[in-house]
């Protein structure tokens, strides 16, 4: 979140498998309670309340190569608690921008689940708190970015830039 290393990662660039390979899990490296760079997306996703979540190394770099900044990687397929608990404290409005195959539809739905517990969890503590001092419920939009089919996020936006910035604002 600082910017400190606390981890590697590799991603092959053909067919190889694994596709990935990260540092093994460690007392400050957990792929679990990490979102790769968000340490460059903070202040963008603090100032514009929005986070955009992909799955990937190379779809982040590409967003960012752009200019799409408020953009960080699960370090997985899907959003853990952890990290929406991380993003909460950042943004009101989630978009997920996870692959279109089938295992990016997974993802996508073990992504909605974590995020609503923790949605859920957040209003329940809200209530709680309200019944002693008037508080201010925060709202929190979550959405899912319906990608074309074969373009995941890094492919979509060196592809077709515009298209991707009418499915995020969309």
């Amino acid at each position: 979140r600082k910017g400190n290393v606390i981890g590697f990662g590799g991603r092959a660039l053909d067919d190889s498998n694994p596709k990935y390979i990260n540092t093994a899990a460690t007392s400050i490296f957990d792929k679990r309670a990490t979102l790769y760079a968000l340490n460059f997306a903070i202040d963008t996703i603090r100032n514009q309340r929005t986070a955009v979540v992909v799955e990937g190394y190379m779809d982040v770099i590409a967003a960012h190569e752009f200019g799409y900044t408020n953009v960080v990687a699960s370090m997985g397929t899907a959003l853990t608690e952890q990290q929406v608990g991380q993003l909460r404290t950042l943004a009101d409005k989630f978009i997920l921008a996870l692959d279109p195959d089938t295992a990016g539809q997974e993802a996508t739905l073990r992504s909605l689940e974590s995020s609503w517990r923790v949605i859920q969890g957040g209003a329940a503590q809200q209530r709680q708190r309200s019944q002693s001092v008037l508080t201010q419920w925060k709202t929190t939009d979550l959405r899912v970015a319906a990608l074309p089919e074969g373009l995941d996020p890094d492919a979509l936006i060196r592809e077709d830039v515009a298209r991707w910035e009418e499915i995020i604002d969309s």
